[in-house]
């Protein structure tokens, strides 16, 4: 619901600059949300809003940051592409393809040296899994037995191109797994309860000093790459197939046939619903972001003086 709303506001011309919506990969982010420790990094991709949602922060947080004003997760100056969060240790929703895998391997590190259980999350594209930094990171990760789930959510394309198109394996994380001596996992990543479960092996492996895991994640966005892309190169059957396991839908049927009434489910789409509308009015009416922030957090004292 939150993703499309931002979908609407963009249409009203309320974000501000360009979005990635994650419509058709919520499963990947609600269950790592509710394996992972409160402790546990995340570090995810500029199609990251679902991930910061997850770990706590607010739907007016973050629409208002998509909004670019004062109420925002980072007063309007980050965007939908930057959303970060220290304080729920989001550490970051990065706009280079594969920059942070590489950084989360040093949190992880982090968190061996000082001897804490927590464990770094790095959510990333199929795209990635082609990048010098996805082999670099799995190689220093296995080496040092770093704390570390690397999460591909393979959504099938990559931008607009099909990742098969121009990957010489099948699957682009799970088949690449076993060079660097890792189980190959390959997961429906529309299916929650499988995501969840696979989270908790994963992140356990990774506290209890087991190093790493690599997780490929099956899963596809119901629209275009960002808000400037129709996605009219994906062929019609595709995205009908694919529409049909969405895991929201998915999901709610499942509740039901475990014997969830219709009247309790209602209630919580009812009462999102209303929390999505909220955010919305809070986030709608705040004022501006303050001209004096224009050069708070750009330098290491918060100012630009001793620069000049």
């Amino acid at each position: 619901m939150l993703e499309k709303r931002a979908y609407d506001l963009f249409m009203q011309n309320m974000i501000k600059g360009t979005s990635h919506l994650a419509l058709g990969q919520e499963a990947i982010a609600a269950g790592f949300g509710l394996a992972m420790q409160t402790g546990d990094y995340t570090f995810c991709t500029y199609r990251g809003h679902n991930h910061t949602l997850v770990r706590g922060v607010s739907m007016t947080e973050i629409l208002g940051e998509l909004m670019g004003n004062a109420s925002g997760l980072m007063r309007g100056k980050g965007g939908s592409m930057h959303l970060t969060s220290v304080k729920h240790n989001v550490m970051g929703s990065y706009a280079i393809i594969g920059a942070h895998l590489t950084i989360a391997n040093g949190a992880a590190w982090s968190a061996q040296y000082r001897g804490t259980d927590q464990v770094a999350v790095c959510f990333f594209g199929d795209g990635t899994t082609n990048i010098g930094a996805f082999h670099e990171a799995l190689n220093f990760a296995v080496i040092w037995k770093l704390p570390i789930v690397f999460v591909c959510e393979n959504n099938l394309y990559m931008e607009y191109t099909s990742i098969y198109d121009v990957t010489a394996v099948e699957h682009p994380a799970a088949d690449r797994a076993s060079a660097y001596g890792l189980e190959p996992v390959l997961i429906d990543g529309n299916d929650v309860d499988v995501v969840y479960r696979t989270a908790m092996r994963a992140l356990d492996l990774a506290r209890k000093g087991g190093g790493p895991s690599l997780i490929e994640a099956q899963t596809y966005r119901h629209g275009g790459h960002s808000r400037a892309d129709p996605g009219k190169y994906r062929p019609d059957e595709e995205v009908q197939a694919w529409l049909a396991k969405d895991p929201i839908p998915s999901y709610r049927q499942r509740l039901l046939q475990l014997g969830i009434g219709e009247s309790e489910i209602k209630k919580i789409e009812d009462e999102t619903k209303a929390q999505v509308d909220a955010a919305t009015e809070t986030a709608r009416n705040a004022p501006p972001t303050p001209l004096e922030l224009a050069e708070k957090d750009l330098w290491a004292d918060g100012g630009s003086a001793w620069r000049n």
